[in-house]
């Protein structure tokens, strides 16, 4: 009797063997099929040895319950007395759902589980093929299919055989299975059958026998003509026996279906014929096959029908596959095919997707065929389809490290364990590890891990991915470095052909260099090089990743050899963990970054600091600047002093702009392409203002002493106004000045004059720095009139003579500099002539519009394309500026909003007051933001200003890459340009226009 308020013994001894719900097992347990055996003990502590002892039990009760009369004794006798029998049948209870039902309807299919001889243990094809010899239909061919898994699945659960063990198996079953089908297909159709050769190919896991539980078979078939047949019925009838055998095959029937057979690995894909003879077949190889195609070709294997015919195939195809890497186009290839799968799977699933997330098995496969086609072209060795035994080869031969290797093995088997342990589970396509308890609980069980099952799988899991992720590039790299620095003696290396091959491979254009450049940085004993060996695999995979990957190498080498003896310098890239990957994005992104950096290296400091990449406000800089200027005992020393930390700073914004465009491990790249260029523009015009600030303070200082007999002010108009300076932009700038009480009119402008040459030339001095280049052509009557005017000389030219282009030019003015109460009743002054009262008048717009109009005839270059030109070209920056201008110079007297210097805020501020539809507005933005962003790219990229897109190939990539577009792209990036553009004309016409 149980005492009230405890649990009962068989409650509790349910409860410690691992049942989740002990007392849903205790009525299993009382059924009436178990009664000969619900006491024994041994039964309860083999179910609570399987991966889920509840489902284990209620598989055993359905089987029990369904044996036909008189045949229930036998199972529940050989289930006590019989240990391998008993762990087989509970194992695979406890670990499928699916079989267990398949038991429950074919109750007898549990005898295949009583055998036990070598042959049992270990089957291969011809045992397979034995056991599906009997299925003459697609029905019987799913149950004598099932009833094979049963025991690969006994056999794997009870742990007989391994991991790679049960994928042969697997795919040993799948050869028997297109096998019987092709069989079953040539039954149904005689005729078809005598008038072809077909041959079954296997490709994919199938063909690397490294098959999961469920999962797609991919195959290609290759036809022929029998002899005396006419070639072309004879693949129209074999294209009927092929498509009959895929249906065979992936059909739903009564009994469910096996798995889909998807030939879409053929030539064409799915656009072309299901069956090709060998001669099409090697035609298409020859003249059109990707590099792709080659890299599955790797595990293409002959495993049905015309065996000859199979056998053909495999060796004219072998020799194109190790030559792919040879092809002409396999570099961008290559680094196309490196891009992550990442970004097409679900946001929600990429933490739980086992085969495509970031160190899933999609990363270990792709690396070994990688080096496969590299390096098999000279060693045979390499010329296996199964990823491990692959693997196995590659550090044999020195191409890959064995420790490496040894760690990638260990994840590569635990993670297609996990794979198939939770294909088992319900028979389904899915490599997503579960999120429910009890599903996570079941597959740790099922893997052995028995203490805190979930825990202790998710933290293998992530061990293990974690491995895959940081060795993904490691593998390719890391043997370089071996081979040149060649620490080990007797250890099997690259030798220089296979270590260039390999860098040829992966983007590099000089790997001679490149191999001189890592011998250099890594050779030696020394702390340094030791530090080095360690972070260049993971440096040269990402300057890999780059357009340039020769620039990023050599502007690394260039940059340790500055700082290499600073003890600061490497603690930071191997210490925090951004740094190096900030860095390599850096250096190998273009010209201007690294030769900032070259002549500040203690810059790089910015790239490990959280903080170090946003930009300064103008504000501080301002301060920095002046502090400086205030130091230094000339001049030029207190502009050199003020260049440099323009320097520093343009690095720094240099660095967070390709840093947030390129993306990185952690932090994807800026979405938000608009805020990315305000930053840059603000952070320019910024840094100019303080730089010039810096200068004027310098210039009065060294003629004037601290105070000048005129106040004076600098006012930024154009880009330099509108805060939307690119980085090789002129500073546009009007002086204007006021005599101080008591001096007289022509003393005062003398020292105008004075202070602006000095500024000049004290900005334009020979140097490394980039040049700043002042120009005050806006000014009234441009390069004719007065450079610098008094506060009421402007206010007369106003009131008299200015034009209306004059006025548009002055929306953007902003003082930057000087005397700030001097540059507030400048603005004062020129507001009623920005904004005017009423808007503009009709004569005005036409004069503006014929202005734009022959600016578009006259001033874009000889020779540019119109559709690509980023500033004077359809629907650029002039286009939508215009645009923007002439609705602020109507309007702005009306709407506050539009009283803004920035093109983007005005814009915005037009669509708010419904001036521009939400649509328009959003093509002129983006318009407006790409052609900004493309100039900005350029100057990256050469280091020099265009308005144009690069000609040379390798440049015009790197500009694409910093726009987002993969390698090998730039024709769809141009493309993307032109459309944008283009749409932006046309509203253009619609706004400015009037059309």
């Amino acid at each position: 009797m149980t005492v009230p308020g405890r649990r009962s013994s068989t409650f509790i001894r349910l409860l410690r063997s691992g049942f989740t719900d002990p007392s849903a097992a205790a009525r299993l347990l009382d059924a009436d099929a178990l009664a000969a055996v619900r006491t024994d003990p041994v039964l309860l502590d083999a179910l609570g040895a399987t991966a889920d002892p509840d489902l284990a039990l209620l598989g055993l009760v359905r089987l029990a319950e369904a044996q036909p009369d008189g045949e229930l004794p036998g199972l529940l006798d050989t289930l006590v007395s019989a240990k391998p029998l008993r762990d087989r049948l509970l194992g695979v209870l406890g670990a499928s759902e699916a079989l267990g039902d398949h038991l429950a309807r074919h109750p007898r299919d549990w005898l295949g589980l009583i055998t036990y001889e070598a042959a049992d243990l270990h089957p291969g094809l011809p045992e397979f093929e034995r056991g599906l010899a009997d299925a003459h239909d697609p029905v019987g061919l799913r149950v004598a299919y099932r009833r094979c898994l049963i025991s690969i699945a006994a056999r794997d659960v009870c742990g007989t055989i391994d991991v790679a063990q049960t994928a042969a198996e697997l795919a040993d079953l799948a050869t028997a299975t297109l096998r019987a089908a092709l069989r079953i297909a040539s039954a149904a159709a005689p005729e078809d059958a005598a008038l072809c050769r077909l041959a079954v190919i296997a490709m994919g896991k199938c063909g690397g026998n490294e098959l999961n539980y469920v999962s797609d078979v991919d195959v290609i078939f290759v036809g022929d003509a029998a002899p005396g047949a006419d070639e072309a019925k004879a693949l129209q009838a074999a294209t009927r026996l092929a498509s009959h055998l895929m249906r065979i095959c992936s059909e739903t029937t009564v009994e469910g279906t096996i798995w889909p057979v998807d030939a879409n690995l053929r030539p064409e894909g799915r656009n072309g014929p299901l069956v090709r003879t060998l001669a099409s077949h090697l035609a298409y190889y020859q003249r059109w096959a990707k590099t792709w195609e080659f890299q599955a070709l790797l595990k293409a294997r002959a495993v049905a029908g015309d065996e000859a015919l199979g056998a053909e195939y495999i060796a004219a195809i072998s020799p194109l596959v190790w030559q792919a890497a040879e092809r002409e186009n396999f570099v961008p290839d290559v680094q196309k095919m490196r891009r992550r799968v990442v970004d097409n799977i679900p946001a929600a699933q990429v933490d739980r997707e086992l085969k495509l997330g970031p160190g899933g098995l999609r990363d270990v496969e792709f690396a070994v065929q990688l080096l496969q086609l590299v390096h098999g072209r000279s060693d045979a060795t390499l010329h296996s389809g199964t990823t491990l035994d692959a693997l196995h080869a590659l550090a044999a031969g020195g191409y890959v490290g064995r420790a490496d290797a040894a760690q990638l093995h260990d994840a590569y088997r635990f993670l297609r364990a996990m794979e198939h342990r939770i294909q088992l589970y319900r028979l389904r396509r899915t490599h997503l590890v579960p999120e429910d308890e009890n599903d996570l609980r079941r597959l740790g069980r099922s893997m052995g891990l028995r203490t805190e099952p979930v825990a202790e799988l998710n933290k293998a899991w992530r061990r293990h991915a974690s491995v895959v992720r940081r060795l993904h590039e490691k593998l390719f790299y890391r043997p370089l470095l071996d081979a040149v620095a060649q620490l080990t003696p007797g250890e099997t290396r690259l030798s220089p052909r296979a270590a260039g091959q390999r860098l040829e491979a992966l983007g590099y254009a000089d790997p001679a260099s490149a191999l001189r450049h890592l011998e250099a940085l890594a050779s030696g004993v020394t702390r340094k090089a030791a530090i080095q060996r360690t972070l260049l695999p993971v440096m040269l995979g990402w300057f890999a990743d780059s357009a340039d990957p020769d620039a990023g190498l050599l502007n690394f080498r260039k940059v340790s050899d500055a700082l290499g003896k600073t003890p600061w310098y490497l603690r930071l890239l191997r210490d925090e963990g951004a740094a190096a990957e900030n860095l390599a994005r850096v250096l190998s992104a273009g010209r201007l970054a690294p030769d900032l950096l070259m002549r500040a290296p203690e810059a790089v400091a910015l790239l490990g600091d959280p903080e170090g990449l946003q930009p300064r406000s103008h504000e501080a800089l301002e301060q920095e600047v002046l502090a400086a200027v205030g130091r230094a005992e000339t001049p030029e020393a207190a502009v050199a002093a003020a260049r440099g930390v323009r320097r520093r700073e343009l690095f720094r914004t240099t660095a967070a702009d390709i840093i947030g465009s390129y993306g990185t491990e952690d932090n994807p790249a800026e979405e938000d392409h608009g805020a990315l260029v305000d930053r840059v523009g603000g952070a320019v015009s910024d840094l100019t203002a303080a730089t010039v600030a810096g200068a004027l303070r310098a210039a009065v200082h060294s003629h004037y002493g601290d105070t000048l007999p005129t106040r004076f002010a600098v006012i930024g108009v154009g880009r330099f106004g509108g805060h939307e300076l690119g980085y090789g932009s002129d500073a546009d700038v009007l002086f204007v000045h006021e005599p101080r009480e008591g001096v007289d009119e022509q003393e005062a402008a003398k020292a105008a004059q004075t202070v602006i040459a000095e500024m000049r030339r004290l900005l334009q001095l020979p140097t490394t720095d980039p040049p700043l280049l002042i120009d005050a052509d806006l000014r009234p009557e441009g390069r004719s009139g007065p450079l610098v005017r008094t506060l009421a000389s402007y206010a007369a030219y106003y009131r008299r003579w200015s034009l209306t282009w004059e006025s548009q030019a002055l929306l953007r003015a902003e003082p930057v500099a000087g005397d700030a109460d001097i540059g507030a009743r400048f603005i004062e002054l020129i507001d009623p002539l920005r904004y005017p009262m009423e808007g503009l008048g009709e004569d005005a717009v036409r004069e503006i519009r014929r202005l734009k109009a022959r600016m578009e005839s006259e001033r874009l270059p000889r020779g540019a394309d119109p559709t690509l030109h980023t500033k004077l070209g359809r629907g650029g920056l002039s286009d939508v500026e215009w645009t923007v201008q002439l609705i602020q110079m109507r309007h702005a007297w009306a709407e506050p909003g539009l009283r803004t210097t920035r093109t983007r805020e005005a814009l915005a501020a037009a669509h708010a007051a419904g001036l521009i539809p939400t649509e328009e507005a959003q093509i002129l933005d983006e318009a407006w933001v790409l052609a900004t962003r493309v100039r900005n790219a350029v100057m990256l990229v050469r280091g020099r200003a265009g308005d144009t897109f690069p000609a040379e190939a390798r440049e015009l990539g790197a500009v694409a890459r910093y726009l987002g577009y993969a390698e090998g792209t730039a024709g769809e990036m141009l493309d993307d340009y032109r459309r944008i553009t283009r749409r932006a004309r046309a509203v253009v016409d619609e706004l400015f226009y009037g059309a």
